[in-house]
């Protein structure tokens, strides 16, 4: 890419970093989408409300998506010992200390999520401002607010993608087939497919946190993986280097975890909607399904090793984090908000608590980080060599140069 960089265009965006303010965990981020969140809260708030003991395992129909369904499951409440312990095998040191963890009962979904309920979030067929608010004003760098207008659903007011500038199944699999898990997502991205996911079900969707992943992934396990710790037995339960043929698979067609899960271990990697901290188990709230709400938008977690990493990384305490080098082959400028363009191995899977949250935690689910952060990049960013996740090491399954 060129060195001759507009000098007046690089001030534009350096200051964007100057003047972002950090969001602080207990304060409510992107308070101008705040009626939309409203909207929707009322909409869930007013469904009969399911105990723990009528939790039953069922399947979500998404009339945005075409009709198209997700299969979700029951996870009781409970409590477990989270990270590893100092003389496991392949520890990696931010997987401790561990901790005793309670965790409330919600549904997870059985398998990724997959591109046949992704791709009409992300191909939403809206003329949309690079924040993904609707573009009314034919100026795309202008953010308009969420208030419905004549031919516009509340649905419609979700911030969501611009298109994406690749495809983002990287030629993987069958393009954008619905049994393969949607990748290349970013956290913001899957935060508001969670919003978009609510506005149309009436249920509260978010991405689970990295208590209730690791939880849900152990289905009441103590071993290195939710099968036991014999190694051998991996390529049963998951897909990964060794087996994948270096690009993501089916979802669903492994072994699930005892829990009915499947793909815990490996396809995709999961996001979750914790910071990543090094430490973050020694400084956990002490309250039911701790988590770590980010200030920054990178680097946040994700879980459960992908395709192309080998199987130290597949197991349930291993944990990863995001970072703007995942984006390094976004030709934009700046780049976007909605994609990992260098995570063809990255995608989530959503979770719904039993127990419906305030609208502020709900907000606070859905718009996590602050947003010019993410929009500011530095004269080196322009002429930095593009980067692949294939090329470095040292490990195989942290292949981001974090």
């Amino acid at each position: 890419m060129s060195d001759n960089v507009n000098p007046a265009f690089m001030t534009k965006y350096s200051l964007l970093l100057l003047t972002a303010t950090v969001v602080d965990a207990g304060e409510v981020p992107n308070t101008q989408l705040l009626p939309t969140t409203k909207a929707i809260h009322e909409k869930i708030a007013a469904k009969a409300a399911v105990s723990a003991n009528e939790m039953k395992a069922y399947a979500e129909t998404l009339p945005a998506a075409g009709g198209a369904s997700m299969d979700l499951i029951p996870i009781p409440a409970g409590s477990y010992k989270m990270g590893s312990s100092e003389s496991a095998t392949n520890r990696k040191p931010d997987e401790g200390p561990q901790v005793e963890v309670t965790v409330a009962p919600f549904w997870m979904a059985k398998v990724e999520t997959t591109w046949n309920v992704y791709r009409p979030f992300m191909e939403n067929g809206k003329s949309r401002n690079k924040d993904g608010t609707l573009n009314r004003d034919a100026n795309m760098t202008t953010s308009e607010g969420p208030v419905v207008k004549d031919g516009e659903t509340l649905i419609d007011t979700i911030t969501q993608p611009t298109p994406p500038y690749v495809p983002m199944h990287f030629s993987m699999g069958d393009g954008y087939s619905k049994d393969y898990p949607a990748v290349g997502v970013t956290y913001h991205a899957a935060n508001k497919f969670c919003e978009w996911l609510s506005a149309q079900t009436g249920h509260f969707y978010r991405l689970p946190t990295e208590a209730e992943w690791e939880y849900a992934c152990r289905a009441g396990t103590t071993t290195a993986y939710s099968f036991g710790d014999d190694v051998s037995q991996l390529g049963e339960y998951a897909w990964f280097v060794d087996n994948s043929e270096f690009q993501y698979q089916k979802v669903g067609t492994k072994k699930p975890n005892p829990w009915g899960l499947h793909d815990m271990h490996g396809n995709a990697a999961e996001l979750t909607l914790d910071q990543y901290l090094q430490e973050a188990y020694a400084t956990f709230p002490k309250t039911p399904t701790p988590w770590h709400p980010p200030v920054t938008r990178h680097p946040t977690v994700y879980r459960g090793g992908h395709w192309d990493a080998d199987a130290d990384f597949l197991r349930s305490a291993a944990r990863g984090k995001t970072s703007t080098q995942l984006k390094v082959l976004d030709p934009q400028l700046p780049k976007s908000i909605w994609y990992y363009t260098n995570a063809s191995w990255l995608g989530f899977r959503v979770v719904r608590p039993l127990v419906v949250p305030s609208v502020e935690e709900m907000h606070k689910a859905w718009n996590q980080g602050p947003g010019p952060s993410e929009w500011f990049f530095t004269r080196e960013s322009w002429i930095r060599k593009p980067w692949s996740h294939r090329e470095s090491g040292p490990d195989r399954g942290h292949r981001d140069p974090f």
